[in-house]
């Protein structure tokens, strides 16, 4: 059984950075797509990265050119890297994983950016 635990949210100011980090159980990271979404109040879950198994990553056009998506397979790890936050990225933070139509959820981290 897959288990994401995401960690690295909280209170930064606009303008500010964090990385965020989602580690992961079992043994099919390295095979895996990792995701990171969010969700604001009232909004629907967004994607907000993806990066594939095999090193394709996609970005929402939100996002592009401020934050990036890494992965450290021998880490099991997956990291978001936010920078130039805006105060319209505040949202819950859900890392990912899918793995040959399993699709696995973290139980998010807050992310809050201050004007």
């Amino acid at each position: 059984q897959v288990q994401l635990v995401e960690s690295g949210g909280g209170l930064v100011q606009a303008g500010g950075s964090l990385r965020l980090s989602c580690a992961a159980s079992g043994s099919i990271f390295s095979v895996s797509h990792m995701g990171w979404y969010r969700q604001a109040p009232g909004k629907q879950r967004e994607l907000v990265a993806i990066l594939t198994s095999n090193g394709i990553t996609n970005y929402a056009d939100s996002v592009k050119g401020r934050f990036t998506i890494s992965r450290d397979n021998a880490r099991n790890t997956v990291y978001l890297q936010m920078n130039s936050l805006k105060p319209e990225d505040t949202s819950v933070y859900y890392c990912n994983q899918l793995y040959r139509g399993g699709s696995y959820w973290g139980q998010g981290t807050q992310v809050t950016v201050s004007s």
